[in-house]
């Protein structure tokens, strides 16, 4: 009887101290996301109020013709919502940030695809 509570609190103590090493969600400062960031050709700009609009260069697109959309930073999701003129309709687009820095963006989507940014302003 003693070794079988003696196991059983051993065995509790052990899931607790386990589960107290899980890393924790990460929360970014969304003030850092606010500015221009740059991947290659590729262009995000994020304002204040959750807007923005990306753009790339490669497309001969500009800055003034480039897609609005909004964003919500919570915790280390990061979710653009975009509206298509034509049709009126919206495409949301899900990331999780792994780095948010004052010089560096870095974020993935669920199919594993990786971004890493630059704040070029």
């Amino acid at each position: 009887m003693k070794r079988t509570l003696f196991y059983s609190l051993f065995s509790v103590a052990i899931i607790f101290m386990v589960t107290s090493c899980l890393p924790m969600d990460n929360y970014f400062d969304e003030a850092l996301l606010i500015g221009k960031w740059q991947q290659g050709t590729l262009n995000y700009r994020y304002d204040t109020g959750g807007t923005g609009v990306t753009w790339d260069t490669a497309d001969d697109v500009t800055e003034a013709e480039g897609q609005g959309f909004t964003w919500v930073l919570d915790q280390s999701e990061l979710t653009h919502i975009y509206l298509m003129e034509i049709s009126g309709s919206t495409v949301t687009k899900i990331y999780t940030v792994t780095k948010l820095t004052a010089t560096t963006l870095e974020y993935s989507d669920d199919f594993g695809k990786s971004y890493r940014f630059t704040k070029v302003n």
